[in-house]
């Protein structure tokens, strides 16, 4: 076995939690939803230690942890709207601030040919505002009534960071384009 790989093979098992995750949330299993989503996780979580800790990170790594991580948020959001559990007019935000930064990552790319991932501070903030929310609506729904108050508190921070991200993602790939333009195009 390569090692070196090790990152890149629990990444890809974390992307495939995504079919499992989304029928236990189809199947309003909301307790071993939150079991796989524990896993998923986990995952991310040794994925990352590992390709830091060994120097084991990979280009595709690169690629792929945010893919996966992008993958089983939206999986998670259009099952979780789809019981009810949280407005369609949010996981349409959700839904379009991840279009937004893939569709700015594929343009940048096809435009330079170069692409680093580079998270932003107000995305990893989005982020677990993203996860706090849909685990308190999860757990609300199924394990144990959270006061509705705690949740609307989650859905307004959600949305702020969501617009806000998305709007910073694009500025951001905006500044980058023309900073590889002023540059000599190389």
């Amino acid at each position: 076995m390569n090692w070196r790989q090790l990152p890149n093979t629990i990444t890809v098992l974390r992307l495939l939690l995504a079919i499992p995750l989304v029928m236990l949330l189809l199947r309003a299993e909301y307790l071993w939803a939150l079991f796989v989503m524990a896993i998923a996780g986990l995952s991310d979580g040794l994925d990352g230690w590992l390709a830091r800790r060994f120097d084991w990170r990979t280009r595709l790594g690169g690629y792929l942890d945010p893919l996966a991580d992008k993958v089983l948020m939206v999986s998670v959001y259009l099952a979780v709207a789809w019981n009810g559990l949280l407005p369609a007019w949010l996981v349409a935000v959700v839904v379009a601030r991840e279009a937004v930064i893939v569709s700015g990552a594929a343009a940048f790319h096809l435009l330079t040919r170069k692409l680093e991932m580079a998270p932003l501070m107000l995305s990893k903030l989005n982020t677990m505002a993203q996860i706090a929310l849909v685990l308190a609506v999860i757990v609300d729904a199924g394990v144990w009534p959270l006061p509705a108050q705690a949740v609307q508190v989650l859905l307004l921070l959600v949305l702020c960071t969501t617009v806000a991200s998305g709007v910073a993602y694009v500025v951001a790939w905006s500044n980058k384009t023309l900073e590889w333009r002023r540059h000599g195009l190389d």
